[in-house]
């Protein structure tokens, strides 16, 4: 599975553990519910600082939040933007 998705999988277990909505979640953190929606859904991957409120919003470590993260070391690189040499 990917990261995000395992990642976004934690997020909305937590939050329902808590029993909180999405919205009640994304104002906590101080974000838009479409972009936490999108998030669980693993559509986009949040920065360091965003996974840092994602953390407090739950009132839980942001370590937390990554901790149970399985990662394949034969996957092949993300397509993410990589910086210029």
């Amino acid at each position: 599975m990917d990261i995000r998705e395992q990642f976004g999988r934690t997020l909305r277990e937590l939050r329902t553990a808590q029993g909180l909505t999405q919205e009640e979640r994304a104002f906590r953190a101080g974000m838009n519910v479409t972009y936490l929606s999108d998030i669980e859904r693993g559509r986009w991957n949040p920065s360091l600082a965003m996974i840092v409120d994602l953390g407090r919003g739950l009132g839980v470590h942001p370590s937390d939040l990554l901790k149970d993260i399985v990662v394949d070391p034969d996957a092949p690189p993300s397509g993410r933007k990589r910086p210029k040499d």
